[in-house]
C-alpha cells in the first residue's frame, strides 16, 4: 500500500483562515452565530464564471547532476516511506492499460486523459485507457469511504486487487505487501470524488506515478511529487526522468540494487544528457525524528500545543542538522503554521526565513510563490498594499507554470485587494474576476469559492476599505 496522507494544512492550496485568525468559512445549512467576530461584511458576488484548467503542460527540465539523481532513484525504488529496504526492481513488463471504476466525474476523467498523454510524450510510456484485461484500475470514491479504510489518507494505491472492497482480505493475505513484489501486474488507486477538481488531480498525478515506478518520498527532494511537503502538485521534469529510468530497455523486474546501480549512470547519460557535466550537491540523509516531528506537527492527532511543540522540535533538530537547504525552511514555514493564529508576528518571522532560504534556488520556486503569497497575506492586513504587490510580482506565472490553480486563484484575490490598498480599483475587479475561474478548479463549488473570496477580502482593515 502507498499512501498519500491527508495532513492537516497539506496540501498548500492555501488557507488564510489559519493564516490571519477565524473566519466565516460556511456550507449552506451550517448554522453560524451572530456572535462571530468579523472584520467587514462582504457583498453578494454575481455569478462564477466558467472553471478554468490548464491547457498543457509546463514542467521544468530536471536541473541538478545525473550523479545526484541516480542517488535519487536508488532511495526512491528500493526502499518504503516506513524505511523497508525492498529486494528488487519492480515494474510493469509490457503495455499498461487503465481501467476507471467508480463513480468518476468527468472532470476526473479529462484530467486522467491529460496524465496519460503526458506519461506517454514525457516518460515514453505505453499507456492508455484499455477495455481490458487491465493492468491499473483507478477507482473514484467518496472520502469518507477512504478514511473507513485508512483514516489518514486521502488517497492511495495498492498492489494486488482490483476495488477497495478487496482491500481488507488482500491485506489479511499478503497480496498488498509491496515487498514481495517480483513484477507489477495488478495495482489498484483509490481516489475521493468529492473533493475538488485540483484535490483530485493532484492524488491522481501522485499515486499514478507510485504505481508505475518510485515507491518511497524524500524531504530532501526539492523538485519532486515524491515528497511528502506537497509542494509540486503535478508531475515534476524529474519525476518523468525517474519513470523514464525506471522503464529503461536496460533493466527489468527482479533486478537487485548492485545491478540497477552499476547500469544508472549510462542510462542518465543517455536519458538527461544535460545533467553530465552539472555539479552534484549532495544532500545529507534526513533523520527519522525530524520527519515523525513534522509528520505530527501537520496531522490531525493531538492538541495545537502538541502539534506546535512537534514543529518547534522539527526546526531544532534542522538547525542541529545545519541544514541550509530547502527542508530547513519548511522547518519553519512548519512552525510558522502551527503557532500563527496566536503569535502572528513570530510565524510572520518564520515565514520570512523560509522564503529567504526558498528564494535562493530555481527548483524551489513554487515553494517561494507559496510562502509569498502567506508573507502578501500579512502585508495586505497590516495595510501595506506596495509591500503585497512586491511580494506576489511574478508569482501567478510559477502557480500557473506548476498547474496550482488554489495557489493561482488565491495570488491573484491577493493582488486585487492589494491593488484596492493602492488605489487601483479597476484593476482590482479584473484581477478579482480573473481569479474566480481558477478557484472553481482549486477549491470546487460555488459556496467555497466565495467563502475564499470573502475570506481574503476580509483581510484588508476596515478603515481603509474603499
Amino acid at each position: 500500500m502507498r499512501v498519500r496522507k491527508a495532513l492537516r494544512l497539506i496540501p498548500l492550496t492555501f488557507a488564510l483562515s489559519a493564516c490571519i485568525g477565524p473566519v466565516n468559512t460556511v456550507q449552506p445549512g451550517m448554522q453560524v452565530s451572530d456572535e462571530m467576530p468579523t472584520r467587514l461584511a462582504q457583498p453578494a458576488l454575481p455569478p462564477l464564471p466558467p472553471m478554468k484548467v490548464f491547457s498543457r503542460p509546463l514542467p521544468a527540465p530536471p536541473m541538478r547532476g545525473n550523479s545526484e539523481m541516480a542517488l535519487d532513484f536508488m532511495d526512491l525504488s528500493f526502499q518504503l516511506e516506513s524505511g523497508r529496504s525492498l529486494p528488487v526492481l519492480t515494474r510493469f513488463e509490457g503495455p499498461i492499460r487503465i481501467a476507471v471504476a467508480g463513480s468518476p466525474d468527468r472532470d476526473l476523467i479529462e484530467d486522467l486523459r491529460r496524465l496519460i498523454v503526458r506519461l506517454q510524450s514525457e516518460a515514453g510510456l505505453d499507456i492508455d485507457f484499455g477495455e481490458g484485461p487491465n493492468q491499473l484500475t483507478v477507482e473514484a470514491v467518496p472520502s469518507r469511504k477512504i478514511r473507513q479504510y485508512l483514516p489518514q489518507a486521502a488517497c492511495f494505491v495498492v498492489p494486488g486487487i482490483t476495488s477497495l472492497d478487496q482491500y481488507h482480505a488482500a491485506r489479511r493475505s499478503g497480496k498488498t505487501d509491496w515487498a514481495q513484489l517480483r513484477q507489477r501486474e495488478k495495482i489498484a488507486i483509490f481516489v475521493p470524488n468529492d473533493v475538488s477538481p485540483q484535490e483530485s488531480r493532484d492524488c491522481l498525478h501522485e499515486e499514478l506515478a507510485q504505481a508505475l515506478g518510485p515507491l518511497n518520498d524524500l524531504y530532501r527532494l526539492p523538485d519532486s511529487t515524491f515528497n511528502d511537503d506537497n509542494m509540486n502538485s503535478v508531475l515534476t521534469g524529474f519525476d518523468m526522468l525517474m519513470l523514464r529510468v525506471t522503464y529503461a530497455p536496460e533493466l527489468r523486474s527482479g533486478m537487485g540494487r548492485e545491478q540497477v546501480q552499476r547500469l544508472l549512470p549510462g542510462i542518465l547519460s543517455r536519458l538527461n544528457p544535460e545533467g553530465n557535466g552539472r555539479t552534484t550537491r549532495l544532500m545529507g540523509p534526513t533523520p527519522q525524528e525530524w520527519v515523525e516531528a513534522v509528520q505530527a506537527a501537520l496531522g490531525a492527532k493531538g492538541t495545537s500545543k502538541t502539534r506546535a511543540a512537534a514543529a518547534y522540535r522539527g526546526l531544532s533538530i534542522a538547525q542541529a542538522q545545519g541544514w541550509q537547504d530547502h527542508r530547513l525552511a519548511f522547518a519553519h514555514y512548519v512552525v510558522a503554521r502551527q503557532i500563527q493564529t496566536t503569535d502572528r508576528l513570530t510565524a510572520r518571522k518564520h515565514l520570512e526565513h523560509a522564503y529567504s532560504i526558498y528564494r535562493q534556488r530555481p527548483e524551489t520556486a513554487t515553494h517561494t510563490a507559496q510562502i509569498a503569497a502567506q508573507l502578501a497575506a500579512h502585508a495586505i492586513y497590516e495595510g501595506d498594499g506596495d509591500a503585497a504587490l512586491a511580494l506576489l510580482r511574478g508569482q501567478a506565472d510559477v502557480a500557473r507554470r506548476g498547474e496550482n490553480a488554489a495557489l493561482l486563484a488565491s495570488i491573484q484575490m491577493l493582488r486585487a485587494e492589494a491593488l484596492e490598498l493602492t488605489g487601483h480599483g479597476p484593476e482590482a475587479g479584473s484581477v478579482r474576476l480573473d481569479s474566480l475561474g481558477w478557484a472553481r478548479y482549486g477549491f470546487g463549488p460555488d459556496w467555497a469559492v466565495r467563502a475564499k473570496l470573502n475570506e481574503i477580502a476580509s483581510l484588508r482593515p476596515v478603515d481603509i476599505q474603499g
